[in-house]
């Protein structure tokens, strides 16, 4: 069974998403970090077991910039928690579902990450996140 991990959001200016999200949840980011590879800054709300995770593009070519431009702000992917990502990865094959990526990469808060492509998966991008130990 899948557990829910995060929920990514695409923001135009994550300082002012930041302030947004403090005020509803009462609470500042839990962690934030560029993750160079994917030319984004991120920041994470805990609420309950799940994270907010609040995504900023860094450069015009980033997934973030070209998404933010065809769709603008807002729900960018669901992330599911996986014990191991090869595993999960292979299984997801198995029953149809289209990776974008064919293998693992190093995502935000040192998790192995993958995508499920959206047309697989009822038009929902969908992160598979193995977490890791620091």
């Amino acid at each position: 069974m899948l557990t829910l991990d995060h929920v990514g959001i695409a923001v135009e200016d994550l300082e002012t998403a930041i302030s947004m999200y403090e005020d509803l949840l009462g609470q500042p980011p839990v962690h934030r970090e560029i993750v160079e590879s994917q030319m984004v800054e991120v920041a994470f709300f805990q609420t309950g077991a799940t994270q907010i995770e609040l995504i900023a593009s860094r450069d015009p070519s980033s997934a973030i910039a070209r998404f933010l431009d065809r769709k603008g702000p807002g729900i960018h992917h669901m992330a599911y928690k996986v014990a191991r990502i090869q595993i999960a990865m292979r299984y997801m094959v198995e029953k149809g579902y289209e990776l974008i990526d064919q293998t693992p990469r190093l995502g935000a808060q040192n998790k192995l990450i993958c995508f499920l492509h959206p047309r697989s998966t009822q038009g929902v991008l969908i992160e598979l996140c193995q977490h890791q130990k620091a």
